[in-house]
């Protein structure tokens, strides 16, 4: 059964920091992570491929979030430095056969975890 489960969101003032978790029950995938605000789009946030060779971030994000993996244990990390309140959403995890650099198409999805940053 393909399952996508988030951890690691919660309420943080801006500047500061949080590393969102992402446990996969398969490999040899490729993995993101996206937000999304009500009444708007889910974006994609980061991407890795499949040996987490290769990474795609949204220009919003550059510099501040970084995406990782531990393939051994089918973990995915977004470790977000530098938090703005307008980073403030949903984080999903999700997960796609192949990578496709900031492609939005993806086949499996996490439950989210929320993520609010103060002012």
């Amino acid at each position: 059964q393909v399952q996508l489960v988030e951890s690691g969101g919660g309420l943080v003032q801006a500047g500061g920091s949080l590393r969102l978790s992402c446990a996969a029950s398969f490999s040899g995938y490729a993995m993101g992570w996206f937000h999304q605000v009500p009444g708007k789009e889910r974006e994609l946030v980061a991407a890795i491929s499949r040996s987490g060779g290769s990474t795609c971030y949204a220009d919003s994000v550059k510099g501040r979030f970084t995406i990782s993996r531990d393939v051994a244990k089918k973990m995915v990390y977004l470790q977000m430095n530098s938090l703005k309140p307008e980073d403030t959403a949903v984080y999903y995890c999700a997960a796609r056969r192949t990578y496709s650099d900031c492609t939005r198409e993806y086949d499996y999805w996490g439950q989210g975890t929320q993520v609010t940053v103060s002012s």
